[in-house]
């Protein structure tokens, strides 16, 4: 074996025998140098020679479609695990022209398999081409744009606050997740805000969400009033909270008088490094409370006992009238019941996607977190009155200033 032949047996080899990139560009080296010599040795005088390259040939370009099928089934992946729609787009684009060669190598092994009908490992050799090519037209038409509503109770709604909104005011496409408990009740939240336009069956390979915090981000930041007027409506209904909402809240604030400051807790097993300690709670407590606010607290559980004068909200979302189909749109009721009747002025804690929601609609917002939120940041400056505190020295003397921007704020007409 010389030749073309041993090009192409040392370049099956590599790939069957290696991984990663290094060992990749080395096969498509030697394919391109034995798709080279093949063709030279096919197109020489005399019968046998001649023959016993095509059958080459067409092995190497079926191998160059495998790999081009390989190629873009990886890139394809990635390409939908993008930071941004743009990068995602740029990712296919180079998946399309993998396709694109993949079929281009089919039709070259199917050439030269039918100059020599009588050796059958050259039509075997184009058939797989041909089955590689088709595999990789396949991934480009089953593209996926949607970006998923996960309804399954391990992941945070929050997150639905960000594809809603991106649906709103950049059009996205939208899967929900299907037979988990809380599919209903997604499915109505995005009935209830006009978006059943721009929902689709699910199906695989979704969009990562976390490509959508920046495309909200480029809305707001086009035209905030108007995204914030759009997605109000649209979250909210255009209509005051129900009876049932504001009897909830009435019934757990009171009588409690004067500007109110939600103070959220996390105490989630997903990144429990983020999450609230007991040191930090009782410190955030604090600044609220010295710039004469009352302190609300939400979000998952207390440490322990509450505070004499801190307003417990903790764990809400748990009771019947926010599990129930509209739930979700009760959520947002409830702040905005927080905001309108009891003077919630603004919210802080941790980096958690529950803060979300409120924020959109215009509660200044102000998340903590440990070294600056690549996805979150996007929304600084964009999203009006969010902002990020990255836990420095001085950090608490940063959030005192922003719940006294807060309280020397006229209230919300």
């Amino acid at each position: 074996m010389s030749g073309p032949e041993a090009l192409l047996a040392e370049a099956i080899a590599i790939v069957s025998s290696q991984r990663g990139r290094a060992a990749r560009d080395r096969h498509r080296e030697l394919l391109g140098r034995a798709i080279a010599e093949a063709e030279r040795a096919a197109a020489e005088a005399g019968g046998r020679p001649r023959a016993s390259a095509l059958v080459v040939l067409a092995r190497a370009q079926a191998a160059r479609a495998d790999d081009a099928l390989h190629g873009a089934n990886q890139l394809s992946l990635s390409a939908q695990r993008a930071p941004s729609p743009e990068e995602c787009d740029e990712g296919w684009g180079t998946v399309a022209a993998l396709a694109e060669g993949a079929a281009d190598a089919a039709q070259r092994a199917a050439d030269a398999a039918r100059l020599v009908p009588e050796r059958p490992a050259a039509a075997q050799a184009a058939r797989r081409a041909a089955a590689a090519a088709d595999a990789a037209r396949a991934l480009v038409r089953e593209r996926n744009d949607a970006y998923v509503f996960h309804a399954a109770p391990g992941f945070s709604f929050g997150e639905g606050w960000h594809l809603a909104a991106a649906a709103l005011l950049a059009d996205v496409t939208i899967q929900v997740e299907p037979g988990q408990i809380h599919t209903a009740q997604a499915e109505r939240f995005l009935h209830d805000a006009g978006l059943d336009a721009r929902l689709r069956p699910p199906r695989p390979r979704p969009r990562a969400a976390k490509q959508v915090t920046g495309v909200v981000a480029r809305a707001f930041g086009e035209a905030p009033g108007a995204a914030r007027a759009r997605l109000r409506e649209a979250f909210l209904g255009g209509a005051a909270p129900t009876s049932a909402v504001r009897a909830f809240v009435d019934a757990r604030v009171g009588r409690a008088s004067g500007p109110k400051v939600l103070v959220w807790i996390r105490r989630g097993g997903h990144h429990p490094g983020r999450n609230t300690s007991p040191g930090e709670l009782a410190a955030l407590v604090e600044v609220a409370g010295a710039a004469g606010a009352r302190p609300v607290l939400v979000g998952d559980a207390a440490f322990g006992p509450i505070p004499e004068g801190v307003i417990d909200l903790t764990l809400f979302w748990k009771e019947p009238l926010f599990q129930a189909e509209d739930g979700r749109r009760a959520q947002l009721q409830l702040f905005e019941h927080l905001t309108r009747a009891h003077g919630a002025v603004g919210q802080l804690g941790v980096t958690t996607a529950g803060m979300d929601g409120p924020a959109l609609l215009g509660l200044p917002t102000a998340y903590l977190t440990d070294v600056t939120n690549p996805r979150m940041r996007a929304w600084v400056g964009a999203v009006p009155g969010y902002v990020e505190v990255v836990r420095s020295p001085g950090y608490l003397d940063q959030l005192r200033a922003e719940v006294g921007g807060w309280l020397a704020r006229p209230p919300a007409p």
